[in-house]
């Protein structure tokens, strides 16, 4: 059978972009579908709006530091509306990239909502296209909760990257990454933020001792803590909102953020009609080669509901073209991915947590340290930063890596690098450090915790 294409990919996202542009330089004849805009979840409604964002809230705080180090500043004001322009000419600037990405590549780029009809057929536009093969790529949206008055009054990441008015009190209603992100952020700016989780610590599956040493540090920025809480109920009177919370108390507010958690953007795309094998919160369920239950359907990145993390789906998409275009059949690792979660103070992490460690290893040794930066020395700030690592005692392997406290992103990118190639403690303390700086307590903790 002829198709009109190789390939068609679902999504115009980091992944799927990915899979395109390489599938095409292979020689496959490629249409990537995308009913938004081109540059997905990361670019457009993610990582990158939601990082300017965050690097300019930081100012403040700069600001407060700065006085310490003899700047007499005044208080300083800010245009949001400038700022939000700012961020949409960037947006607009990445997006043109990502197209001309798939152009020069030689890709079809379609514009419009993709359903997929069968192993071999995709309608877009109520146009039939068909394809030896299909890569689902679509990412993944926010989900809101069944909470009475969420849907109808409150916002989610996407509607709060682009407020038109800045509000000066939020509740941010969740306990993972993206909550405490916005948290440092909206509070960043100036708003009275409220942070309300049902937990006894935000960032669920993270590191117990970097969970508390979060919590203490958003406090100390002025983020009021709800743990243990739920929102009952969600109203509004006079544009203002009301939230009814698990503890009797009401709080009234400009905005509510729900920050409750994402999921596969499947609802729409026809895939279990087709005979796709799909998991209890949608996720395409695939193979390691990101191979579907129908072999001509493929599907990367956080529609797979594996790590969901923009580079993992690059991947993804990379390894895929490489397996099938290219000659050269591969699947990409899941294991000992770092990663950062870019809150006010910043966490970064790889490998295992201590409980994961301890249920894997037979003993394994802990090393910490915590101290006030230099810089917080003279700024007065009282905030301190964490490091953690975790050694499986038998081989000596540093297996997990842990942090909170400035620059902890760039930091953890070069101890990812050491613990992928299995560096073990010993390495650790043969490398000399860099000083000053924070990064080279990781190569001075030299006596396991008690």
């Amino acid at each position: 059978m002829e198709y009109m294409y190789d390939l068609v990919v679902i999504g115009a996202g980091s992944g799927g972009v990915r899979a395109a542009r390489i599938s095409a330089t292979h020689g496959a004849k490629v249409a990537v579908i995308e009913g938004d805009r081109p540059g997905g979840t990361c670019v457009i409604r993610g990582c990158v709006p939601k990082k300017l964002l965050m690097y300019g809230s930081m100012f403040s705080a700069d600001v407060e530091d700065a006085r310490g180090f003899g700047w007499h500043i005044e208080t300083p004001t800010h245009d949001w509306a400038h700022l939000i322009t700012a961020k949409n000419t960037e947006l607009n600037r990445l997006e043109s990239i990502y197209v001309s990405l798939l152009e020069n590549a030689g890709a079809t780029l379609l514009r419009g909502f993709a359903k997929v009809t069968g192993p071999h057929s995709v309608t877009v536009n109520d146009q039939d296209i068909t394809a030896k093969t299909i890569l689902v790529a679509v990412g993944g949206l926010p989900q809101i909760i069944d909470v009475p008055g969420m849907n109808e009054h409150a916002i989610t990441s996407n509607e709060a990257l682009d407020l038109d008015d800045f509000p000066s009190e939020i509740l941010i209603y969740g306990g993972g990454y993206i909550a405490l992100e916005f948290a440092g952020i909206f509070n960043g700016y100036g708003a009275k933020t409220h942070l309300v989780y049902r937990g006894d610590l935000p960032l669920r599956g993270f590191d117990e001792d970097v969970r508390r040493h979060i919590a203490v540090a958003m406090q100390d920025r002025g983020i009021i803590l709800h743990p243990g809480t739920t929102v009952d109920a969600l109203a509004s009177d006079n544009g203002r909102k009301i939230a009814s919370l698990s503890d009797g108390s009401t709080i009234h507010v400009d905005q509510v953020m729900a920050a409750t958690g994402r999921k596969p953007n499947t609802s729409q795309l026809g895939l279990e009609q087709v005979g796709v094998d799909m998991g209890r919160n949608g996720e395409v369920l695939v193979d390691a080669y990101s191979r579907t239950s129908i072999p001509s359907i493929y599907a990367v990145g956080d529609v797979t509901d594996r790590v969901n993390l923009t580079p993992v789906a690059i991947n993804e998409g990379h390894a895929f073209a490489d397996t099938l275009y290219g000659n050269k059949p591969r699947t990409i690792s899941h294991e000992n991915i770092a990663s950062a979660v870019f809150s006010q103070p910043p966490i970064a992490t790889v490998g295992l947590t201590e409980p994961e460690a301890t249920a894997k290893y037979a003993k394994i040794r802990v090393y910490e340290s915590q101290f006030r930066a230099m810089k917080n020395t003279i700024s007065g700030r009282g905030e301190k930063t964490y490091m953690k690592l975790i050694v499986d005692d038998v081989s000596d392997k540093v297996v997990g890596a842990h942090m909170m406290g400035p620059d902890c992103g760039e930091i953890m990118q070069g101890v990812g690098i050491a613990v992928k190639a299995g560096a073990t403690k010993a390495d650790f303390d043969a490398t000399i450090g860099i000083h000053p700086t924070s990064a080279e307590e990781f190569v001075t903790m030299r006596s396991p915790r008690d």
